[in-house]
């Protein structure tokens, strides 16, 4: 793992950090010629370099930290949520909100959507309207910014670390990891602000801020820096502190929000280099709905103003720069939301019509499959999501359950059917199933080196006993039963008309058990494991009439003898893999219960 001074390059908030300290560097050799100019100005450029890009630091890590222990502290919820959003457009924007709330990051968001959409679990349409309410999401921190809370901000921190450091339950340590972050953001805020105060009244810089009220200047100076720090957040952030000195006006506020709106789909657009057409797609949704959303507002800027301006708090009893300070941060603040809020309104009905847009723009390309099987739910982007990260593993596992399932229903059809074509078919699966194998095992390593709880790991350790065990069953049928066929059709061995009967039997129960056993692997349903545990008098009572039936026949020829001896051998090999279907059944189910 690469790593600067420690700190892992592959979490998503490195290049934003990495980001802020070059730009802070620059800053620093651009500006140390100046300095003392810049004093006689009355401007300490080093001292507010050092506030503004350490407040920008503090608060992008605050983010991370809040996001990551959000993420932890409310996994299982979030997966239970993120299961249910396929059911409409609306119910979708709902979900997109909630989760980007509370990982505070649409991007994460986006990824989530391109998994779910890969799996064939969500149309276009709908990942569509969950995009949407990523964006209603955002505003969120926004909000929580124009508070003006940095006061509470160093008792937070404090609260947090000792959640964090001195409770033995996760949960309370995800809150207190929580809040330390929360703390962090607002912190960061304060140092930002103190470090830009001077700025108030430095000629030059308001000059600058002045010529923001040029919408397209500022829309553009939004997007470069969202897409430089790749947090729209960060922008906004910085945006509203910039309005609680007194510095910027609400129009160029506004533009500047806009910006970040655009800015913000540069990163969801890196995250898909290298990766699928739908992560692709997921990304150019994301890129059409916000450019179009701002196009649209771009005429109506002023009246946006107009409208905030009236539902905001006012402050008529100050004047200048003050009134500005006072009022502005809560009207961007409150800008930025009835504009994200509205926009999902505006488009929400044509989510068809974006999804058939984004079709045109990004179509199918056909590429040659050099690989034997490539994984398919297994989602890089969710690993520091345990809880997410896990869901997509199982369904993997279910994925690999159903290949060993057609395996077992082709080498069915090659004993009855004489037909040895199936048996290369039964043996490329079983490569699949081990390819299959390696990168799930790989997964749920790179899983296991995040913070988990107690019942994450052991979901991890239970994960990967049932994908070795599907691989398994996978060995017995492609090694044990194949060469058994081999050996039957090349002796031209006939079972009796009874042990056929009996056989056919034991192999749609066993096809039975083993649906069953990818449904509870699938759906974490406990009934359908229970159901492979509650066929084992069934399936034994067969098994017994086999061997009752090899019993009366033992004083036949030796070709009888011979046939005996196979049959056996193929009745432990069915005994087997059934006992091994009961053994990932068991670990889906409590300890009670399972045994």
């Amino acid at each position: 793992m690469n790593t600067i001074l420690g700190f892992p390059l592959h979490r998503p908030i490195a290049r934003p950090l990495l980001m802020v300290g070059l730009m802070g560097l620059i800053f620093l050799v651009a500006t140390s010629a100046l300095a003392a100019e810049a004093q006689v100005e009355g401007v300490d450029w080093l001292n507010m370099a050092k506030g503004l890009f350490g407040g920008l630091a503090l608060f992008l890590f605050g983010m991370e930290q809040m996001s990551s222990a959000l993420s932890s502290a409310l996994g299982n919820e979030m997966k239970v949520l993120l299961s249910r959003l396929t059911r409409n457009r609306f119910m979708g924007v709902l979900t997109g909100a909630f989760v980007t709330a509370a990982v505070q990051s649409s991007s994460v968001t986006t990824v989530i959507v391109v998994g779910f959409e890969t799996t064939g679990m969500m149309t276009m349409s709908q990942s569509i309207g969950v995009i949407m309410g990523a964006n209603v999401g955002t505003t969120i921190t926004a909000q929580i910014v124009a508070f003006k809370v940095e006061e509470a901000a160093l008792w937070m921190i404090a609260i947090g670390f000792l959640m964090l450091f001195a409770s033995r339950q996760d949960r309370i340590r995800h809150y207190g990891s929580m809040l330390m972050g929360l703390g962090m953001i607002f912190y960061g805020m304060g140092l930002m602000g103190d470090g830009m105060y001077p700025l108030r009244n430095y000629p030059p810089f308001l000059d600058l801020m002045a010529s923001m009220d040029n919408v397209f200047y500022g829309i553009l100076v939004g997007a470069a820096f969202t897409a430089l720090v790749q947090s729209s957040s960060a922008t906004t952030a910085i945006v509203i502190t910039m309005a609680g000195q007194g510095v910027i006006s609400l129009e160029a506020g506004i533009a500047l929000a806009f910006g970040a709106n655009i800015g913000t789909c540069v990163t969801a657009l890196l995250a898909t280099l290298g990766k699928s057409r739908e992560a692709l797609r997921a990304a150019t949704a994301h890129v059409v709905f916000n450019v179009a959303g701002v196009l649209i507002w771009l005429p109506f800027i002023s009246v946006l103003a107009s409208w905030v301006t009236g539902i905001s708090p006012s402050h008529p009893e100050l004047e200048g720069s003050a009134r500005l300070a006072a009022e502005v941060p809560r009207q961007i603040a409150n800008a930025h939301t009835l504009f994200n809020i509205a926009n999902t309104f505006i488009f929400i009905g044509f989510t068809t019509q974006i999804g058939r847009i984004v079709q045109w723009l990004v179509p199918e390309k056909a590429e040659e499959e050099k690989l034997i099987i490539r994984p398919k739910f297994l989602n890089e982007a969710l690993i520091e999501t345990p809880a997410l990260a896990l869901q997509s593993a199982r369904l993997e596992i279910a994925r690999m359950g159903d290949i060993v399932a057609n395996m077992f229903s082709d080498l069915r059809h090659a004993f009855l059917e004489r037909d040895r074509n199936k048996l290369d078919q039964v043996q490329r699966q079983d490569d699949q199933v081990d390819v299959l194998e390696g990168e799930i095992l790989r997964y749920l390593a790179r899983v296991r080196k995040q913070g988990l709880s107690d019942e994450e790991n052991r979901d991890v350790a239970l994960s990967m006993k049932g994908a070795d065990t599907f691989e398994s069953i996978s060995d017995v049928i492609e090694t044990d039963l194949v060469n058994l066929y081999y050996r039957v059709d090349d002796e031209g061995i006939e079972p009796s008309e009874t042990m056929q009967h009996l056989l056919r039997q034991l192999g749609d129960k066993l096809e039975q058990a083993l649906g069953s056993t990818i449904q509870a692997v699938r759906e974490l349903d406990q009934r359908a494991a229970q159901d492979v545990l509650t066929m084992k008098a069934e399936i034994d009572h067969l098994f017994d009439q086999a061997l009752e039936l090899q019993s009366r026949s033992l004083a036949g020829s030796e070709k009888g003898i011979e046939t005996i001896r196979i049959e056996m051998t193929l009745l432990e090999n069915l005994k087997r893999i059934y006992t091994y279907l009961k053994r990932i059944a068991r670990t889906l189910l409590p300890e009670e219960v399972g045994g």
